[in-house]
């Protein structure tokens, strides 16, 4: 089993006081100077204690903000999932998603005075606030795996159906009317909403709790029928496949793949390809470093197989990145044996997209063989990453990142920055020659959580 390591933000000593002014007997005075004296002395002796123990995590305590991470040390499996990403399978996906009238590239930006802040040679994000008019990327797997569904069903298995076939009367009139159902923080569900009603489809949206009302509201204005739900995003997930077999022509559309349920979802990765394509056209030279979010794994699936395929047989560095909350890869990979595990409960955490327990097993297998890095962020250093990317550094262009969008932002300013994440830094090999790629998942997709988060300095 391997080790994993805690690297602490900040310590905590106890504050030293002394008995007020009023206090001038000389009784009063040496008791006042012996206590002050004991209470020094057990600062010291707390800070020594914290830092020895330090020492035993292997460079970190684990305190209120800290990145957890390990090194993937996993013995490959036979890697049968890694060609969904080659790149005859990306230029289909391209060539889909141009064929929408919505269609163009997001930005990549290039922030040059925030690498050179941070020591290193290039820092370039892909901005996915842009995508679709929809403020996140989540769009371009739900359309693709739905295009695959339908084609799939008029016996055309191979390949997408174009924009213009897919919302041709000669296609209703053949097809009809599926009702596509899905679990959802916001960003999926409203992708999938979205494409539906596109396409001439029915969707049936369902949110776990503590889900905001704007999420709620950005789904609802797809013509969806959507609800939050008293569970958490993983019971949703499995109250849409209940929901759907009930339904005629009623299909499960989710990100997340599980025995019996893996070709919708490996649509859904290929989907996402068109971001990671556009994104590496765009840089200027291939990037050293990818950061890439997870949740159940799917982006961080995609992006690497991409990755993996693109670069063979000398890949970019890749690192994965988890709300704390929700780590079920970086638990999965502190295992060591390469079987996945489940994060249960509520998994509270300001990173709504990325609060999932279950890793999709299509993803996860990918990773295992392919990722070099595993880590997990708090709450508090991705709020700090958000306001970073919305204040940069003179020069540089402002970028509006969610929650779930700064997170990879956040863990490599942490890294950069802070002197006790020095043995991540040297292990990843990030400096001055490294050439760091990111992708900004959201805009503020909650505009209200956004400004107290932003504006207001709040944690969250």
């Amino acid at each position: 089993m391997a080790s994993p390591h805690f690297i602490p933000h900040t310590y905590c000593y106890p504050y030293c006081t002394i008995l007020p002014a009023e206090a001038t007997t000389k009784n009063t005075k040496i008791v006042n100077y012996l206590n002050f004296f004991i209470l020094f002395l057990a600062k010291d002796f707390f800070y020594v204690i914290v830092k020895l123990t330090d020492q035993f995590y292997k460079g970190g305590y684990p305190m209120s903000e800290k990145i957890q991470w390990i090194m993937n040390t996993m013995t490959a499996s036979a890697d049968k999932h890694l060609a969904l990403l080659k790149q005859e399978e990306v230029q289909k996906v391209r060539a889909f998603h141009a064929g929408f009238p919505q269609y163009e590239p997001t930005p990549l930006v290039n922030l040059p005075r925030m690498a050179g802040h941070l020591g290193i040679r290039e820092l370039c994000i892909k901005d996915e606030s842009w995508r679709f008019g929809l403020n996140a990327f989540k769009v371009l797997g739900g359309s693709y795996a739905m295009s695959r569904y339908i084609a799939e069903e008029l016996g055309h298995p191979e390949e997408p159906l174009p924009y213009a076939e897919l919302t041709s009367p000669e296609l209703h009139q053949k097809f009809g009317q599926a009702v596509f159902f899905s679990a959802t923080d916001g960003n999926h569900g409203r992708g999938v909403a979205w494409s539906a009603r596109q396409l001439g489809q029915k969707a049936v949206i369902f949110m776990p709790k503590g889900t905001t009302n704007a999420r709620l509201k950005n789904i609802q204005a797809e013509a969806a029928e959507v609800t939050i739900e008293d569970m958490n995003y993983d019971a949703c997930v499995r109250l849409a496949a209940e929901e759907a077999a009930k339904v005629p022509h009623g299909v499960v559309i989710q990100d997340t793949a599980w025995k019996g349920y893996e070709k919708i979802p490996s649509w859904i990765m290929q989907g996402y390809s068109t971001m990671v394509d556009e994104a590496v056209e765009a840089c200027s030279a291939p990037p050293t470093h990818v950061f890439v979010q997870a949740g159940v794994g799917s982006l961080a699936g995609a992006v690497t197989g991409y990755l993996a395929n693109r670069f063979s047989p000398a890949p970019p560095r890749i690192i994965v990145v988890e709300a704390e909350a929700a780590a079920c890869l970086y638990r999965s990979a502190a295992a060591g044996d390469g079987q996945p595990r489940i994060v249960e409960g509520d998994m509270e955490t300001i990173m709504a997209g990325l609060a999932c327990g279950e890793p999709n097993i299509t993803a996860w297998d990918i990773l295992r063989n392919h990722a070099d890095c595993f880590l997990t962020l708090d709450d508090t250093t991705c709020a700090r990453g958000m306001r970073m990317l919305a204040a940069p550094l003179k020069g540089d262009a402002p970028v509006t990142s969610g929650e779930s969008g700064a997170s990879t932002f956040a863990a490599l300013a942490a890294i950069l920055q802070k002197e006790e994440n020095m043995a991540l830094r040297k292990a990843l090999q990030l400096d001055g020659n490294s050439r760091v790629l990111l992708f900004s998942t959201e805009g503020n997709t909650d505009p209200e959580r956004y400004e107290r988060i932003v504006w207001d300095g709040r944690g969250k």
